[in-house]
């Protein structure tokens, strides 16, 4: 969420801290870490928080994959503030101002399990947080409820995010050996929290055996990547992906070496040249020796309209054919079931406070947020739409069609409809936000996620409350069995590629299944015909349509419609309206 969202609220209040969490010394757990000590903040479940999974990976190990632990018995000292890796401020972390925040001495984990864990038969769900995979950590997530109400064991982890997570440069991967030589570290240490929760999680209550990778936008498209790499094999046993994407870049485009590739920002050569050093003859020392907040400063100073490196097809932890081309292969196929979905307002989060789409009047000379209002109403539906249908394509259907290609089975895909928040004076967020990305993690946790505002996007409501019954429910029994079941009376049957079911999940008297799922080629058909938007907004639009979510595909942007934007520069064309809203407003975004 934005800052004026936040403010309509007055106070962002993360509710998924550890204060007001009472020890319980008889249910401490040794692990393979050390001894843990449990803490309850509801009678139905403890935490075991702050748990070490690898060594920090500092000093000589930054830019090397996750070193084991060595097997301890001894206590893990508490951590008293929020344990995160190296980011920029911003609502994924609950964290504000405008320097890097963050410890390279991250990697961590959170239990959570129901207080009679003692067993070891309860399925296991692992948690990846979302972000871009520049943002966020784990302690902003709460899955207590879905605990304590399903009867399972939940993970929750942290990784190495930004330039600290993926970095690919010759005289660093060619220096390494073995893993080490990868791309993709952030990758390496999900695949390392797993290995821990394959040796430990019987301590907690968890089934080894039974154990769901689930995760929201980065975190899903981690899922993904999870899915076609070799390193996960046997480390999980189903997946659900909400919200991800596919995009991928080569080496050769992650180092990007003097700007060779138009369309990349922030590729390491860049980087490495905006520190000050030599880009072609840097050595690792000189690398490691950068403070990470520096280092993140200096990356978030550089241009990011478009693809910054991150996930890379490197042959080590992602196959060089890249991460939807991999999900294809059946050689490549672990055997496990996949439910995959995505929000049918996915890209309200960003767009429901651009000034292009939204205007906001006044309120007592400025002293109080600005009460917003839809500037076009027939645009923003229509951008919203297609948009968030592009996503639907690239993001759900696609990846879905291309694990059935490998032999995957069975496969399940949803899409999140439910837009019945409590609206608010200032911003009516039913009708700006709606069914917006990331919107349905709070039915799957069973509380808001942020904060106060959670109190508007997840409202006490029967509706919401049914909602999260029966996405609890669907989450948990594919945790359990690998089907989700029915939801409030309603088959959820299987997607194939003859038959793209989507279970829509909304209000229970609107959950239903839809048969036809979505394609870029019938977006980009759509996108030709009758709309609202002007000529520059058609070729922006169909822009985004096939830059995003999957692999960019700029020959379709200039093919498109007999090649009505070919000479149309998308970028020049999106940076003319940033900067006429600045020039106009002060910001192309509300404040």
């Amino acid at each position: 969420m934005k800052r004026v969202i936040v403010a309509v609220v007055a106070l962002t209040l993360w509710g998924c801290s550890s204060s007001g969490l009472q020890v319980v010394p008889e249910a401490a757990v040794t692990t393979t870490s050390g001894t843990v000590s449990a803490q309850r903040s509801d009678p139905r479940t403890l935490r075991w928080l702050n748990i070490p999974y690898a060594e920090a990976p500092v000093g000589e190990l930054r830019w090397r994959a996750p070193v084991p632990l060595k097997p301890s018995a001894e206590p893990i000292p508490p951590k008293t503030e929020p344990v995160m890796c190296p980011q920029m401020p911003g609502e994924a972390s609950g964290t504000t101002g405008t320097e890097p925040v963050g410890s390279e001495d991250c990697l961590y984990l959170d239990v959570v399990a129901p207080t009679n864990f003692n067993g070891g038969s309860l399925p296991v769900m692992v948690w990846i947080h979302g972000g871009g995979n520049t943002t966020g950590y784990k302690g902003s997530y709460d899955f207590s409820e879905l605990a304590a109400r399903e009867q399972v064991v939940v993970v929750t982890l942290n990784y190495r995010l930004g330039p600290l997570g993926w970095f690919t440069h010759p005289n660093l991967q060619g220096a390494a050996d073995g893993l080490d030589a990868t791309s993709n570290f952030g990758h390496l240490d999900i695949i390392a929290a797993l290995k821990w929760t394959q040796q430990n999680i019987e301590q907690f209550g968890g089934n080894p055996q039974n154990v769901t990778i689930f995760g929201e936008s980065a975190g899903a498209h981690n899922v993904y990547a999870l899915l076609v790499s070799p390193l996960a094999d046997g480390l999980f046993h189903r997946a659900i992906a909400q919200s991800g994407y596919t995009t991928t870049v080569t080496p050769r485009q992650a180092v990007n070496r003097a700007r060779e590739f138009e369309q990349i920002d922030r590729g390491s050569w860049e980087l490495i040249e905006a520190l000050g050093l030599d880009p072609d003859e840097v050595d690792p020392r000189s690398l490691r020796a950068v403070p990470a907040g520096r280092l993140l400063g200096i990356y978030d100073q550089l241009d990011k309209d478009h693809i910054s490196p991150l996930s890379t097809a490197d042959g080590i932890v992602i196959p060089e054919a890249g991460m939807l081309a991999a999900m294809a292969d059946a050689s490549l196929n672990k055997q496990v079931p996949v439910l995959a979905g995505s929000n049918r307002d996915e890209v309200t989060l960003w767009l429901g406070l651009n000034r292009y789409f939204v205007d906001g009047e006044s309120v007592l000379l400025g002293a109080l947020p600005p009460k917003m209002r839809i500037r076009d109403e027939a645009l923003y539906r229509y951008w919203i739409d297609i948009r968030s249908r592009g996503w639907k394509a690239r993001g759900v259907d696609e990846p879905l069609a291309a694990l059935s290609a490998a032999g995957y089975s069975p496969l399940y895909a949803y899409r999140f409809d439910w837009d019945e928040q409590a609206d608010s004076w200032f911003l009516p967020f039913s009708d700006i936000l709606g069914a917006a990305h990331a919107a349905e993690i709070a039915f799957v946790m069973g509380k808001p996620m942020y904060g106060s505002i959670g109190d508007y996007m997840y409202p006490d409501t029967p509706s919401a409350a049914a909602l999260t019954k029966h996405m609890m429910s669907a989450w948990a029994n594919f945790a359990r069995h690998g089907d989700p079941g029915a939801v409030a009376g309603q088959a959820w049957p299987p997607f194939v590629t003859e038959a793209p079911h989507t279970l829509i999940l909304d209000s229970a008297d609107r959950i239903r299944v839809e048969a036809q799922g979505e394609s870029l080629d019938a977006l980009l058909q759509e996108a030709a015909g009758e709309s609202p938007l002007n000529a520059t907004e058609r070729c922006l639009l169909v822009w985004e349509l096939v830059t995003n979510i999957g692999q960019p595909a700029y020959d379709r942007y200039r093919r498109w419609n007999n090649g009505e934007c070919a000479g149309v520069d998308a970028r020049e064309q999106k940076l003319a309206i940033r900067q006429q809203l600045e020039q106009q407003y002060g910001s192309a975004n509300l404040p």
